[in-house]
């Protein structure tokens, strides 16, 4: 199933009070649902929790919240280099090339067109292509080969031709 039509998914869920929507399109199926802050605390309570959480330093903690927060890196510019961001479209796993033997999709300086490969990301145990919606030069890699991804997370920097 084509990444924009998912998007699309996403934004009609969003827009709705629809706490479900699944879709089958041939043999392939997506299924979209919204948990609510109110059932995500009811679920998280009813978890039992094994081992406690490994501990990450404190400036690490921090800088992670800023980043998902859209803190320091995302709205001065401070550590990205000027272009547009290429955001990853669902959570999963990143992998920069088709197998670990091959060289990556891209890298700094790679010139891209409007439809080329730019990673994959492996969610569900599929592998989803991430497209450049556009042209122009790779100017940043932010994730590494293997590295979890969250919805809307910064993957790359592209700077338009």
């Amino acid at each position: 199933m084509d990444l924009r039509k998912i998007k699309k998914l996403i934004e009609l869920l969003e827009e709705s009070e629809l706490a479900e929507i699944e879709i089958h399109e041939g043999e392939e199926s997506v299924r979209l649902i919204r948990h609510h802050a109110q059932q995500a605390a009811a679920q998280a309570a009813q978890i039992p929790v094994s081992a406690p959480a490994p501990q990450q330093p404190a400036a690490q903690a921090q800088q992670g919240d800023e980043r998902r927060a859209g803190g320091p890196d995302e709205e001065e510019g401070s550590s990205l280099p000027e272009g547009e961001i290429v955001r990853s479209p669902m959570v999963g796993t990143f992998y920069s090339s088709p197998n670990p033997e091959s060289d990556a999709f891209v890298s700094v300086g790679s010139k891209v067109s409007s439809g080329d490969t730019l990673c994959l990301v492996e969610a569900m145990k599929m592998f989803n292509q991430i497209e450049a919606e556009f042209g122009g030069e790779v100017v940043a890699v932010l994730v590494e080969d293997g590295q979890p991804v969250e919805f809307e997370e910064p993957l790359f920097v592209i700077r338009k031709a």
